[in-house]
């Protein structure tokens, strides 16, 4: 890190610094996933099951519908992904209470455990990356990351991230970072 750290570029909007942007995306999207990899091979699973794990894992009781818009799949792969985490015993599906016809996802307790296992493995990872940098590039890291994100969905996660903070510090426990605010 301490590399890249001392190769700052003031213009970092060239094409050049750009492209090396998105060459770090990929490595990281690549080897973050790599971290969980073994672990989901070894239940007969993969990547595409992992984001629907983490995504219920974060969204208890989630619609089938509101599961696709979130991932941005096709509705026939994430059938096949559903269909295979049932059969595990990783998800459970219940109707809908306000609309009986929604099918609602939730992870079982053994889903639970396998996500939780997954994530502590990133977590692992990212919390070293973290030390590394210091906490006003981690600040910058999120800000960068928010503006990769489609402003719609931007929104909806600062909110669910002010939802946890208002729970935590409710709960006593500690608090997350503010997110950085963004236009």
């Amino acid at each position: 890190m301490a590399d890249l750290k001392a190769a700052v570029n003031p213009l970092f909007l060239r094409e050049e610094e750009l492209r090396q942007g998105i060459d770090l995306l990929f490595f990281v999207r690549r080897d973050l996933g790599a971290v969980t990899d073994e672990a989901l091979a070894a239940e007969g699973l993969g990547r595409a099951h992992h984001r629907a794990l983490m995504a219920l894992a974060r969204r208890p009781k989630l619609a089938v519908g509101d599961l696709l818009a979130l991932l941005r799949v096709r509705k026939q792969s994430l059938a096949r992904v559903v269909k295979e985490l049932q059969a595990q015993g990783l998800v459970q599906q219940s109707r809908g209470t306000a609309d009986r016809r929604q099918r609602m996802l939730e992870l079982t307790e053994r889903g639970r455990s396998l996500e939780e296992s997954l994530a502590a493995a990133q977590r692992t990872r990212l919390a070293q990356a973290y030390r590394e940098a210091g906490a006003e590039a981690v600040e910058g890291f999120r800000t960068v990351m928010l503006g990769l994100i489609e402003p719609a969905d931007r929104k909806r996660l600062a909110e669910a991230f002010a939802r946890e903070r208002q729970a935590m510090a409710r709960a006593g426990g500690p608090v997350p970072a503010r997110l950085p605010r963004r236009g």
